[in-house]
């Protein structure tokens, strides 16, 4: 048990740490580099939790899909940093101003918080027990079978927005040829092809 709490401890340490070198770094690919190592410190400490399926959504989805992104989008882009380090310094009184308000509406939400006496119940009452059902299956019978309309409305709503912000960006430029399929199918054959007699030793 003292193992598991030391490295607890230490995969903290290093989210904590590398997370600040997020913001602190100065190139922005070391950046996603600190953020890729943030992500590999969250997931080591939700295997310790005993949530090894969320742990593997983290390693999957934000390290192997978005950092690795965000990587190979700041790799390739020319932005001019230090025109944008310029820009932040410029807005720094006013983001320390925002960053005050919200700590300060956070405390007072914390100062009137009051937990139900029942509340360990409640919170426990949709979770499965742990020694009857694994973690993985648990999320899927909470997902799958409790909230299975909730589940499909959250992905309704998802696959809107993204047909949404395709939608938007989406632009036709005149010099730009595209495909009409109904108008490749209901071509008239006769129209499409033409066929011609070409005689040996002759070309086109």
């Amino acid at each position: 048990m003292v193992i598991v709490t030391l490295v607890f401890y230490l995969f903290a340490a290093i989210a904590v740490a590398s997370a600040m070198m997020v913001v602190l770094s100065r190139n922005p690919v070391h950046s996603v580099l600190w953020l890729i190592l943030t992500f590999f410190s969250a997931a080591a400490i939700f295997i310790l939790m005993g949530a090894e399926f969320i742990a593997m959504l983290l390693m999957i989805v934000y390290v192997g899909a978005v950092a690795v992104l965000f990587l190979f989008v700041v790799m390739m882009l020319d932005v001019d940093f230090a025109k944008l380090r310029g820009s932040v310094a410029q807005y720094t009184p006013l983001g320390l101003l925002i960053g005050l308000i919200l700590i300060a509406e956070l405390g007072m939400a914390y100062g009137t918080w009051i937990f139900a006496k029942d509340a360990p119940e409640m919170r426990a009452a949709v979770m499965p027990a742990p020694d009857q059902v694994e973690n993985t299956a648990a999320i899927g019978q909470i997902l799958y079978t409790d909230y299975v309309y909730m589940f499909q409305a959250a992905g309704l709503i998802l696959f809107v927005a993204m047909i949404g912000a395709i939608v938007l960006t989406m632009r036709h430029r005149p010099d730009v040829k595209r495909q009409n399929i109904l108008t490749q199918i209901y071509r008239d054959p006769a129209k499409s092809v033409e066929l011609k007699d070409i005689k040996p030793g002759q070309g086109l």
